[in-house]
Formats: structure tokens, sequence, C-alpha cells
């Protein structure tokens, strides 16, 4: 990252300063040394990769005295001031793919805020939603509109009946429902999903028992009818449960913890407080193995191809250099053959 600011005239240089903060922690910072103030001027500092997080805030703290101090009747810092410049830039690393399925990547909004005007992404809810259908559809939409930051949005919502064929195969789904009125029965049953079979899962070294009727359940899986689109299902086998799973959305203390595949949540009181993550149970399994996926483009796909299968490289430069040998030397024998 690299900060332009200006700050203005009589300052104290032995006391004044810029500070720039990731999350309240203190990354980098420098003395403002001129009494007569500066414009346009840079501060560099390295942004740790593995501090940015989707909810990351980032602040830049102008501490600034004034040069003379009078008395307490007479203020003597209402002319100090600090400007941060537009081309204020900003450079991240990136991976070039990521593997799916994976729940992290929505408290980004990926993949379904991909494109950012969401259009390739529906919605889905019963034939007959209940009100709790639509207060998580909601809740979910408001979700993806504030972390897709885009003016024209295309988000589609649909009931089952009417999901048109096109849209269940080219589209990110997000179904919403429970157990008996969701709307994709078939990847209810699917050996990937199978909600209703959740006896004994493994997270890591955590062993999960039957899932309660009380329980939400938020899980991805690639979409049974396009392997390269996810299916997001929201879903419980009671209204309760399906109620939590809006809490998870809903709050950023809860929705922020999202990892894994699965994610079953459980209040521990019967009026959680949104205020307060203690009232909540999260488990989180992984119950789908990963696939990498990248963007579509000859670059990254011989840039995935190289890192999935650098093993055979070595050979494969032997086994080029031994060709090229082969057909050097066929050649200055022919060429030698034809002077004598």
């Amino acid at each position: 990252m690299t900060l332009r600011y200006g700050y203005g005239p009589q300052i104290n240089p032995l006391t004044s300063q810029v500070e720039v903060q990731l999350d309240g922690v203190p990354l980098a910072g420098e003395r403002l040394t001129s009494v007569s103030g500066e414009n346009r001027q840079s501060l560099r500092i390295e942004l740790p990769p593995d501090g940015v997080q989707p909810n990351s805030k980032l602040q830049v703290n102008f501490r600034l005295d004034p040069r003379e101090r009078r008395s307490c009747s007479r203020v003597t810092d209402q002319q100090l001031w600090g400007k941060i410049y537009a081309d204020t830039e900003f450079d991240l690393k990136r991976e070039a793919g990521t593997k799916l399925p994976d729940l992290k990547l929505l408290q980004s909004g990926y993949p379904f805020t991909a494109p950012q005007d969401l259009s390739n992404t529906a919605i889905v809810l019963p034939n007959q939603p209940s009100q709790t259908d639509l207060l998580v559809m909601l809740e979910i939409s408001e979700r993806l509109g504030r972390l897709s930051r885009f003016d024209a949005v295309q988000l589609a919502v649909y009931r089952a009946d009417q999901l048109p064929e096109a849209e269940r195969q080219s589209q990110h789904l997000i179904g919403i429902g429970t157990q008996a009125n969701f709307p994709f029965p078939e990847a209810y049953q699917a050996q990937n999903l199978a909600l209703q079979k959740l006896f004994s899962r493994q997270w890591r070294d955590s062993q999960v028992q039957t899932l309660p009727d009380v329980e939400g359940v938020v899980k991805a899986i690639f979409s049974p009818w396009n392997s390269e689109r996810m299916l997001l299902a929201l879903t419980s086998q009671t209204d309760a449960g399906l109620a939590q799973v809006r809490d998870l959305i809903s709050q950023d203390t809860l929705f922020f913890q999202l990892e894994g595949d699965t994610v079953l949540i459980n209040a521990n009181t019967d009026n959680p407080s949104p205020y307060d993550a203690q009232d909540y149970t999260l488990e989180f399994l992984r119950q789908s193995p990963q696939r990498e996926v990248v963007p579509a483009g000859t670059n990254d796909q011989a840039l995935r191809l190289l890192r999935n299968h650098w093993f055979i490289l070595a050979p494969g430069l032997i086994a080029a250099a031994l060709i090229l040998y082969g057909i050097t030397q066929f050649y200055l024998k022919k060429y030698t053959g034809q002077e004598q």
C-alpha cells in the first residue's frame, strides 16, 4: 500500500505524526517534520497477507499538535488539518485460483458475487414459501448486496416450480427451505449433501453427533446440474432451525466465523441476543473434497497445470533436450554427408 497524504502548517514537528492501523493494530507511521506543511507525501506500507480479512478496516490517524501552546482560553489547534489523496494505492497479492467448496470464501461473497452485479446467482424458494423462508431470503439478499458493492444488482429470485431450466443449468443457486419443502429435493438426497444423514461427521479431529431438529444448516456443494457452479443450501428440519440460519447470516460476529463446507448452528437460549455470539453454538464440518477453481484464461490454466504437475517438469525438460539433441545430430550428419 502507498499512502499519499498532506498536512497543514504550524504543527509541532516533535510530536506530530501520521499512523496507519489495520483492525486497530498499528502497521506503520512516520513523523511530520515540516512546520510549513506538506502536500502529496508518500508512505509505503506492507500489508500482512494473512491479516487482511473481508471485514477488515484500515484507519489513517493524523496526530497533530500545534506548534505554539497558548492559554487555556485560546484554541490553537483549529487550523491544523490532514488530508488523504484519492490516488492512494493498494496492491494486494492474490492467488490466481482457489478451492471450493469453502464457506470461508462466502465472507467476501465468492463465488455468488462474481460478477459483482450478482447476475450469475439465483435464489430459489419453495413453491409455497413460509414467512421464515422469506425472511431468510431477504437476509441473504441484503448480505450479498452489501458484499457486492455494485449499483445495478441483477439478483434473481424464483419459486421452485418457476425456475427456468436454463437458469438451473447456468447459475449459482441458493436454496432456502426446511427439509420437507426444500426447493431441490434431488440435491437434498445427493450423496455429497445428504443432510438427512448427518449422524457422525468429522471435521479435523472433532466428531459431531446426529443433527437435532432445532439446528440450522448452511452447506455448499457443487451444483448437481453444472459442475462449474455452486449450490448453497440454507435449510433445517424446522422453521425454528431456519430462523437460526437467518441469525447466522445477519450477525457479523457469527457470519465471519464461517469455514469448512457445512455449518450447523444452534441457539443456546430461548431468546438469544443478536449482540452476543456466546448465545449460539457453531459446528464446522468438511464433508466434501475440495476442487481447485481458476478463472478462465490461458495463463491461469497454464499456471494451474504447472502447479499441479510440477514433478513432471524436470523429466519433461530432459526429454525435450534429448529430442532436440537428436534432431540436431540428424541434420549435422545429413549436412556433413552432402559436403563429402
